[in-house]
C-alpha cells in the first residue's frame, strides 16, 4: 500500500494510504489518512475490513499502535469503516467519533460499543491536547448524516466523498494535475451519490469560508492551491441527482 506524507511539520503531519497495487479488482479504492500531533495518532476513515491487512502494515511503519488515540468515521459506508472492529481488537481504548445519525448503525460491525457522536452542528476533534481539528458538516452530501474534517493548523480539508474520482490504474499521481482533464473521473460520481442540490449548494458556501491549501478527498486524487477553488466551482455548477 503507497504512503504518502501530504504535510509535515514539527508538530502535526498529515499522510496518506492507499493506491494499493494488491488490491482485488473487485474492491474500490480508497484513501486513507492518518493525522499525528506530537507523538500520537488519529485515523481518518480507516477503511474497509477488505484493505486492514495492507493498512496495518503500512501504518506500522509510520506510528506504533500504542501511539494511537482515536479514529474518525465520516459517515456510515462499509469502505468509511467496516474495519472499525479490527482496529479496536488491537487498541481497545481509542476513542472514536461518527456522526450521531449512524453511530448505532456502525455499531452493527461488530464494535462492541457506540461511537463517540457527532452532533449535527458537529464539534472540535481533540488530538494529542490540540484543538484545531473541526469537523464540518455535510450532509446528504452525500450521507444524510455526514462531516469533513477541517484541519486549521495546516489548511488541509479532509472532504469525505466530496471531490471523490474513480481513476483508471494508469491516473497513480497523489494531486491532481489537469482539472479539466479530471472532471470525466468524478462527475457520474457527484451526480449520482450527490442526492440535493441544495445541500451541495450550502456546503459549497460553508467550505468557501475556510481558508483551504489541500482538499483531500476519500477516493481519488487530491486537491491543492487553485484546484481547491476550481472544483468548489464546478461543484457549485453540477446539477446533482441524476441517476441517468
Amino acid at each position: 500500500m503507497k504512503t504518502t506524507v501530504i504535510y509535515e511539520d514539527d508538530i502535526r503531519s498529515w499522510v496518506m494510504f492507499g493506491r494499493d497495487p494488491a488490491k482485488s479488482d473487485s474492491v474500490i479504492d480508497t484513501n486513507q489518512y492518518l493525522i499525528t500531533h506530537g507523538d500520537k495518532g488519529m485515523l481518518v476513515d480507516p477503511g474497509g475490513s477488505e484493505i486492514f491487512p495492507p493498512f496495518l502494515t503500512a501504518l506500522s511503519n509510520v506510528i506504533s499502535m500504542e501511539k494511537m488515540e482515536s479514529i474518525f468515521a465520516s459517515h456510515q459506508d462499509p469502505d468509511i469503516v467496516s474495519s472499525l472492529a479490527l482496529w479496536l481488537g488491537i487498541k481497545p481504548d481509542m476513542e472514536f467519533y461518527a456522526p450521531s445519525a449512524w453511530a448505532g448503525f456502525i455499531a452493527h460491525f461488530g464494535v462492541g460499543r457506540q461511537a463517540t457522536p457527532i452532533p449535527d452542528e458537529g464539534m472540535t476533534l481533540p488530538l494529542n491536547g490540540s484543538m484545531d481539528l473541526h469537523t464540518i458538516p455535510s450532509h446528504y452530501v452525500h450521507s444524510s448524516g455526514q462531516f469533513g474534517l477541517y484541519d486549521k493548523r495546516t489548511k488541509i480539508f479532509f472532504s469525505s466523498d466530496v471531490g471523490a474520482a474513480l481513476l483508471p490504474p494508469s491516473h497513480d499521481g497523489i494531486f491532481v494535475e489537469n482539472f479539466e482533464d479530471h472532471i470525466q473521473y468524478m462527475e457520474g460520481f457527484h451526480k449520482r451519490w450527490m442526492p440535493s442540490n441544495r445541500a451541495k449548494n450550502g456546503w459549497v458556501k460553508r467550505v468557501r469560508e475556510l481558508e483551504i491549501d489541500i482538499m483531500a478527498p476519500q477516493h481519488g486524487a487530491l486537491f491543492r492551491g487553485d484546484d481547491v477553488q476550481r472544483f468548489l466551482d464546478w461543484f457549485e455548477a453540477l446539477e446533482v441527482g441524476v441517476a441517468a
